[in-house]
């Protein structure tokens, strides 16, 4: 192996060479390594120094620094320098040094010096090397680098005479330093931010205010070689390199620096100019014209929208939320997004130029409401999902995404704070201002923060609602947007603590939309589709919105304490409705109607609102109830109930005939393919009918020119006719055959489609309204103070009203006799002949009166109204007498079923029927006009039809009245018990409807105390218990109270026979009386039912079933005849006992059975119980005491009508039985016992508790379709 000479002679020292025969001499070898490291090291070229060569550098200097105005072109200097340099021997890189010297002091002087570098040139890196010491010198400590160094680098690097990345490396700070500094900034704001958030004393503030200011002071931005560079390459149009750059830095960091964001703003107006001059420049507008950069590198401007995607909107986003400093800019990029909408080719692209740019860059301007303006121009053309998503962007993301929009945010809500701290309704117009001034720059903010405090402070909303008057456009959108974000917040609870009522804030903030939406002209579409959105889901809450939306902007009501003065004034048309039908005075509602109207059209909202109401009535039981309070779920169905109505009220009234018919499908589609509720199917159509039958109406009329009534009358019933006969063909569908067996299609179809404007004029609603307008008038001419123009103003307004009101009566009056003569001509086919009067009264109960009469309050009346007409039409096969007697024996079931407002509206329905019973009841003449000779009062229906002659067939008046008393009874007893079941919705229903038929019952005084001493103890229940139960029976106590002076004794409502005196005297229980009155015989009749009822529910003997009156007021009575009665009496005894032992064997045979079976058998109990009494009359057996006046036209009229409250034959017996059982008990101290009460049908012995109450609940709850007949008749 052998070693290189070279190799050795490198490493090894000279002695070791020499000796080695390698180099001759060492001392020579030494020598000569000295002399050329000194060579090397430490020799100086003196051509290198200015100072030696300082002819030759002036003169070159001289060269450059000329006029460069004439003929000289960079190729003649070029030569000249070249001459330089050979003649005086210069450093090509000195010389380089100082050409690029003098184009700093001659930046402007590009087209000169670029070719001669370019000509010149050695190397790209020899030249990065001069340019990077250039920048080094000006990194010294509060040193600043010349603009005109950047200047050079630029167009340097525009003209690729360097690269990038090989100056890039000479710049300071280094980007690891950058984003230090951005972190830095971000945690800055963020702490500043915070402490506006917290709370402060004042002298805290202060001190924290001057340390501010100290470190502003103090602190200066050190020189950023990188920025500079950045702000001269946007300035000369080098996109490409600025965008390198700008990527290496944090977002928005570069164009955070104003003096770039303003070089980049530039840049783009220079971009866009030809295209905005173009597509985006308003009609009428100049504008300044910018003169396009002569630099051909910069970016081509844009003529068509396709171009601005290829550079400016990656401008834009670079630019970010910094646009603001150009607020010229954000116009015309506004202004072209207008013109683009026109084309529609690029929206995504100017929906995140929306999102990333204008809104952020909104919020750094300074209340500028003219921008904000300029943007909603923009906005409004796009859908509102598209405006809400940026909405929600901008408040939820953008706020982050830069260190100074955290400030703003914080800033924003702190002025927020302060504002809405001083806000009050005296100080509405300054606060306003001052909301307006903030809401142009930040909205999303402001409006969060003030709907937080509205839905802790309601009292708010009125002042607020006032304040946002100096709003833009797009703030209004915005608020839009907040108020459905705030709905739809899925960390607040809708339901309050309780469980059983709505929360208050959302109470507060659906206040708030009816008060906004209709002051301000703010799109409805979004609101509407999140009622819908959550309607679909199945949630009911947010249906208290567009009930308070509707309510305001519309003016349509919905409640059920309307007023009787009310309700008749909403039977009339539109304008009695208006004037007289609401709480308050509806004004001004024409425009905000409009765009409701409009904005549910647009959207096609009206139907599926609707449909999506009534079936999620059902669905708030089935679907939303499972878990919830029972007081909730009713009320949740009321509200959904009552926006229903309130909605297809507005829908009637505001839809035109088209709109209306074009939208509403027929009836059977609606219930069987919509599967909505028969009750609000026909609520949807009953418009719709009412629009054909006119329209078809006036067609008719306008082909026959005839003026004659009859044939007007002809007419409207041919109309009628064309349009009900494909109803009537279509409502068969809606139920099982076996329905029409005993009720006509066109029966139901005309029930369902008729209104109370139909079958009255409210004549006297109108002359009250007449009468009112009258005295404002008057009240007008005596009012001194007011000008004479706006007393004539107001005069005529009077005039108009009064006049309109008086056309609309005299329409109303001529419709009302055409619909009466149709029903009048159409009644005969009403009804079959072939079926029972027993299953058409319950069928028209169950599927017409019901439904209905709890639908609306003037649905209600309607119902009441219908059947007197019906009875007063002579209508064949419709007994009214049956049809009442339903109506009345027993409401148990109906109201123990109802909702709070289905109670009150079900009271009205019972008090309108009541107000005609009561009407009859009153007068013998008025009984024999209006009842006398009319089949519904028939008691004996013959095969061969209506006789009116045959007098005894008729009830007569006197037995009338014992059928009212009868009813008013069955009221008492029914109401008594409800309000014993302990039930919060038994009691709470029946205290309401109680309070409803006050004007009707009671009306005899011994059932009025039964009542009142019920409800007294109610009272002292449920004082702590249950407040609002406690609230209501107070309030119908007080009522009750007063009424006592309209209460008559029981002989005075219903004539009775005086008792006859008996040898032997004894105390007799009698139900609902009083000690000082003669015993009642129909209540004993009740009461000797509910004993038996008590018997069948208990299974102990007969003395818990005698006791079933012992609390009853006793009163001395005399019994006659008293042997042959005695023996009747023990007979009659023998009889009940073995009756009672008969059903305690049957039932202890069958224990379980259900509610109905045990009904059944009661049946038949009650079937045998009559044959006896039958077989006593015909042994024409005197009773030993009666109520009736004499007992041959008592048995003559029972004949006739076989009433299921039995006779007071019957009754007296089963007295003389109860008697002999309660004269044991008599020296017990049973006299104390309470006077005027009434127990329940079941008894409450202490042994035997539980089990009855279980038993009666059962009971209670089994739902019955219809009411038990009280009235059986007998057919010849």
């Amino acid at each position: 192996f052998f070693m290189p000479d070279a190799v050795l002679k490198e490493r090894l020292d000279p002695e070791t060479l020499e000796s080695l025969g390698l180099v001759k001499q060492a001392q020579q070898f030494n020598q000569k390594i000295v002399k050329i490291k000194t060579k090397l090291f430490y020799k100086q070229q003196k051509f290198n120094l200015l100072r030696e060569e300082n002819e030759g550098y002036a003169k070159l200097i001289t060269e450059l620094g000329q006029d460069l105005s004439g003929n000289i072109t960079s190729h003649l200097v070029l030569e000249n320098i070249k001459s330089l340099i050979g003649c005086f021997n210069l450093d090509p890189n000195r010389v380089l040094d100082i050409i690029l010297e003098v184009y700093e002091c001659r930046s402007d002087q590009d087209e000169f010096f670029l070719p001669l570098i370019k000509s010149y040139m050695c190397e790209p890196q020899t030249l990065c090397h001069i340019l990077g010491f250039k920048f080094k010198f000006h990194q010294e400590p509060n040193e600043e680098t010349p603009s005109s160094l950047y200047h050079v680098a630029a167009a340097l690097l525009q003209h690729n005479l360097i690269k990038l990345e090989d100056i890039y490396v000479h710049l300071l700070p280094l980007d690891a330093t950058i984003m230090e500094e951005h972190k830095h900034e971000i945690m800055e704001a963020k702490q500043i931010a915070r402490k506006l958030t917290m709370v402060v004393v004042p002298s805290e503030k202060s001190e924290d205010k001057e340390k501010d200011k100290e470190e502003e002071k103090t602190e200066k931005r050190p020189d950023n070689q990188k920025l500079g560079l950045l702000e001269a390459l946007l300035r000369i149009g080098d996109w490409q390199h600025a965008q390198s750059i700008m990527e290496q830095m944090p977002p928005f960091y570069a164009t955070s620096h104003k003096p770039i964001a303003l070089a980049l703003c530039q840049l783009v107006h220079l971009t866009v100019e030809p295209l905005y001059r173009r597509s985006g420049i308003p009609k009428g507008a100049k504008g300044r014209v910018l003169t396009p950069l002569q630099n051909k590198r910069a970016p081509k401007p844009a003529e068509t929208f396709e171009d601005l995607r290829r550079e400016v909107f990656s401008m834009l986003c670079y630019l970010g939320p910094h646009l603001s400093h150009d607020p010229i800019l954000f116009a015309k990029i506004v202004r072209l997004g207008k013109g683009f909408m026109k084309e529609d080719t690029l929206l995504s692209c100017f929906l995140s130029i929306a999102d990333q740019v204008l809104l952020p860059s909104l919020t750094l301007m300074e209340c500028n409401a003219c921008m904000s303006e300029e943007l909603w121009g923009l906005f409004k053309l796009f859908p509102y999902q598209h405006r809400y998503r940026l909405y929600g962007q901008w408040k939820n993301e953008t706020y982050t995404s830069h260190p100074l929009l955290v400030k703003v945010k914080a800033q924003t809500v702190d002025r927020a704070k302060y504002i809405m701290k001083r806000l009050t309704k005296e100080n509405v117009k300054p606060s306003g201002r001052q909301i307006g001034k903030l809401s142009h720059s930040n909205p999303t903010i402001l409006f969060d923060y003030i709907l937080s405090q509205i839905q802790w402070y309601d009292n708010l909303i009125t002042p607020v609602v006032d304040s946002l008057k100096y709003l833009t456009s797009l703030n209004y959108d915005v608020l839009a947007y907040c108020i459905i974000e705030a709905l739809a917040n899925p960390e607040k609870e809708k339901m309050k603590h309780d469980d059983t009522t709505i929360s208050a804030w959302l109470q507060s903030l659906a206040s708030l939309c009816g008060a906004v939406f209709r002051k301000y002209p703010i799109e409805l579409a979004g609101l509407l589709q999140y009622v819908t959105n959550q309607l679909k889901a199945g949630k009911s809450f947010d249906l208290l919105i567009l009930k308070e939306v509707v309510q305001k902007m519309a003016g349509i009501e919905i409640t059920d304490e309307m007023t009787m003065e009310q309700l008749e004034a909403m039977t009339g048309g539109e304008q009695l409705k208006a004037e007289g039908g609401y709480f308050g005075q509806i004004r001004n509602t024409k425009k905000s109607s409009q765009r409701l109207k409009d904005a549910l059209l647009d959207h096609d909202l009206a139907l599926p609102l609707c449909l999506l109401m009534a079936q999620q009535r059902n669905g708030v039981v089935f679907s939303e109830g499972g878990e919830k309070h029972l007081k909730l779920v009713g009320k949740l169905y009321d509200q959904c109930h009552d926006t229903l109505v309130q909605f297809g009220g507005f829908l009637a009234s505001n839809l035109s005939t088209e709109d209306y018919i074009k939208r509403v499908p027929p009836i059977d589609v609606l219930c069987n393919q919509f599967h909505t509720p028969h009750d609000a199917a026909f609520f949807l159509s009953r418009p719709m009918y009412a629009h054909q039958i006119l329209s078809k109406y006036d067609e008719l009329k306008k082909a026959e020119k005839g003026n004659r009534q009859q044939q007007k009358v002809h007419k409207y019933i041919t109309a009628c006719e064309m349009v009900m006969a494909p109803v009537h063909e279509a409502v068969v569908s809606l139920h099982p055959p076996k329905v029409w067996d005993d009720i006509r299609p066109q029966f139901y179809a005309t029930f369902w489609s008729l209104t109370m404007y139909d079958l009255a004029v409210p004549s006297s609603a109108y002359d009250r309204e007449a009468n009112k307008l009258k005295a404002q008038m008057k009240a007008i001419d005596e009012n001194q103070e007011m000008p004479l123009n706006k007393k004539k103003k107001e005069k005529e307004r009077c005039t108009a009203l009064q006049d309109k009101l008086q056309e609309e009566e005299k329409k109303q009056l001529e419709h009302v006799q055409r619909v009466l003569h149709r029903l009048k001509l159409e009644k005969d086919n009403w009804l079959l002949a072939k079926s029972t009067k027993n299953e058409t009264i319950t069928k028209f109960l169950q599927l017409c009166v019901f439904p209905r009469c709890i639908f609306s309050a003037i649905d209600a009346v309607y119902c009441a109204r219908f059947v007197e007409l019906v009875h007063q039409q002579k209508t064949p096969n419709f007994c009214t007498l049956l049809c009442y007697d339903r109506v009345f024996s027993d409401i148990i079931y109906t109201v123990a079923s109802c909702t709070e407002n289905e109670a009150r509206r079900y009271g009205r329905f019972l008090c309108c029927m009541l107000e005609t019973v009561t009407r009859w009841h009153s007068d013998r003449a008025i009984y024999e006009k209006e009842c006398g000779n009319y089949p519904g009062f028939l008691t004996i229906f013959r095969a061969t039809g209506f006789d009116g002659g045959n007098k005894a067939d008729q009830l007569d008046y006197e037995n009338f009245r014992h059928v009212v008393h009868k009813w008013h009874y069955k009221l008492t007893k029914a109401s008594v018990h409800c309000l014993e079941t302990g039930e919060y919705t038994h009691i709470r229903n029946i205290l309401i409807v109680l309070t409803k038929i006050l004007p009707c019952y009671p009306k005899v005084l011994n059932l009025g105390q039964a009542l009142e001493c019920r409800v007294l103890k109610i009272c002292q229940e449920e004082k702590e218990k249950r407040p609002d139960l406690y609230a209501l029976a107070m309030g119908y106590s007080g009522q009750l109270k007063s009424r006592k002076v309209h209460m008559v004794p029981e002989n005075e409502f219903h004539h009775k026979e005086q008792p006859v005196r008996s040898a032997t005297p004894a105390n007799i229980q009698n139900g609902p009386g009083s000690a000082s009155k003669p015993a009642p015989t129909k209540p004993e009749d009740g009461m000797t039912d509910d004993a038996d009822k008590s018997k069948d529910k208990s299974q102990g003997a007969s003395k818990p079933a005698n006791k079933a009156n012992s609390t009853a007021t006793k009163v001395a009575t005399s019994n006659g005849n008293s042997a042959p009665n005695s023996t009747k009496a023990v007979k009659e005894k023998d009889d009940k006992e073995k009756s009672v032992k008969e059903k305690k064997e049957k039932k202890e045979r069958t224990p379980g059975s259900t509610p109905e079976t045990k009904a059944v058998g009661k049946d038949k109990l009650k079937e045998e119980r009559l044959g006896k009494d039958e077989k006593a009359r015909d042994g024409k057996e005197r009773t030993p005491k009666t109520s009736e006046d004499k007992m041959g036209k008592e048995e003559k009229a029972r004949a006739s009508c076989n009433l299921e409250f039995r006779s007071d034959k019957e009754s007296s017996r089963e007295r003389d039985v109860s008697k002999e059982s309660k004269m044991k008990d008599s020296s017990k101290g049973e006299k104390g016992s309470t006077a005027a009460s009434l127990k329940s049908p079941v008894p409450r012995s202490e042994s035997a508790e539980s089990e009855r109450e279980q038993k009666r609940r059962k009971l209670d709850t089994h739902s019955s379709p219809s009411h038990s007949s009280t009235v059986k008749v007998s057919i010849a």
